[in-house]
């Protein structure tokens, strides 16, 4: 282009030009908990390897001491975006095959999806942080 002349070709759009719907949101926290697995894959590995070299004092730390709260609230994110990306997962595998593309459908499914993933790792950590079904 040449000096002083104005572009007047529209910009891309941005954030404030689009409405946000559950597709929007679904897609991003897919990839979102894509990462949160990779990550989280990462530190199992980790933790792993330190039990296999007989590191008790720093499993005991992540397990039973200063830093068990924080290995909680990890594992609890780890279980929620593994359930996620599970289920948007078979959303994607509809998708695949040509089925579900219909705007609204989408919206309703990616509110389903959304929802419906904290029920099975609110049903294991509570399970598990009070003791199991006794």
């Amino acid at each position: 282009m040449a000096s002083g002349t104005t572009d007047t070709r529209p910009l891309s759009p941005h954030l404030s030009v689009w409405r946000w719907h559950a597709t929007m949101l679904s897609s991003i926290l897919h990839r979102v908990s894509g990462i949160i697995n990779y990550i989280g894959a990462v530190v199992l590995t980790v933790w792993l390897v330190l039990l296999a070299t007989g590191s008790e004092g720093a499993v005991e730390i992540l397990t039973t001491g200063s830093l068990a709260w924080l290995t909680t609230i990890g594992l609890i994110v780890l279980t929620w975006s593994v359930t996620y990306h599970f289920f948007n997962g078979l959303r994607h595998l509809a998708w695949d095959a040509g089925k579900g593309f219909d705007p609204a459908g989408s919206n309703l499914r990616s509110t389903i999806i959304i929802g419906a993933s904290v029920v099975p790792p609110a049903v294991i950590w509570f399970f598990a942080l009070t003791g199991g079904a006794s």
